[in-house]
């Protein structure tokens, strides 16, 4: 597998951004720019990433292409476009989005419109014009799995890639996100298998975090650092493994250097412990 982190460590140039990923055992990064950035910008940085064997796993597309908003929504579309054929350029294994809330205020907030049909709809129809406008070959488009938003469950993933119908949707795995029962927490190795055994062949890249599930009424499940939870992280990273070696997992969500560096130690330590060794 090849690990990264979602946080761009301080630097003066790209190819100290590179070096310095790589001296961390890192091999894989999310892109530091977006589409707006100047070409030769651009170029700097990929070109420093190929020279330094860091793979470019993720550029991502956060914003709400489902809004009902029109103004937020045309926005939203614009910049996942932008951002698709960012990623088509240069060859990174996904661009990656969430679906979008489709009720209330917060562009990623829960709403009980979430999970109607026609916010589904609308979420099929959002994808297949974003992939559309672009035609990307060198990368795929991916929705991130969210607790409560389309797609919320392995199989929902799989409707999804059914419905869209296109060659150049895929799948990107955050496993966190769709633990929500203390089932799923507590039996973790078992909705592991559940997610890779469904979607593995289409997974292009995944998020590293954890969840710890605590004791009182009524169910609290915090998301906590890679690690420090209660999920069979060591499975998520051999499921992952398995489907290929240049696998990126990246690890989000933390809010220092200290801590990603504690949290990329917890993970190399995992995954020895599991067998897999990290590019």
């Amino acid at each position: 597998m090849r690990l990264g982190i979602s946080h761009v460590l301080p630097h003066e140039t790209p190819e100290q951004w590179a070096r310095d990923l790589r001296a961390l055992g890192l091999s894989a990064a999310v892109f530091p720019l977006d589409y707006t950035a100047k070409d030769a910008q651009i170029a700097a940085y990929a070109d420093a990433a190929r020279q330094n064997g860091v793979c470019i796993a993720e550029v991502g597309a956060w914003s709400n292409p489902v809004s009902e908003s029109p103004q937020e929504r045309q926005a939203a579309l614009k910049k996942c476009k932008g951002q698709l054929r960012l990623a088509e350029e240069l060859g990174a294994r996904c661009c990656v989005n969430i679906a979008g809330a489709f009720g209330g205020a917060r562009w990623d907030g829960f709403h009980p419109a979430n999970y109607t049909q026609e916010a589904y709809e609308a979420t099929v129809r959002s994808i297949q014009e974003i992939i559309d406008s672009v035609h990307p070959k060198n990368t795929f488009y991916c929705m991130e799995a969210m607790q409560w938003m389309i797609p919320d469950t392995p199989q929902q993933y799989l409707d999804l890639l059914r419905d869209v119908d296109r060659e150049a949707f895929a799948v990107h795995i955050d496993i966190t996100n769709w633990v929500y029962t203390p089932r799923a927490n507590l039996c973790s190795r078992a909705f592991i298998d559940e997610a890779f055994d469904l979607l593995g062949p289409l997974v292009k890249s995944c998020h590293l975090k954890d969840s710890r599930l605590h004791e009182g009424v009524t169910c609290h499940l915090e998301e906590v650092p890679v690690g420090l939870g209660g999920l069979d992280i060591g499975r998520y990273i051999e499921r992952a493994e398995a489907l290929s070696p240049d696998m990126t997992m990246i690890i989000e969500h933390l809010r220092s250097d200290e801590e990603y560096r504690a949290a990329i130690a917890r993970v190399q330590d995992i995954a020895r412990a599991a067998g897999v060794a990290i590019r």
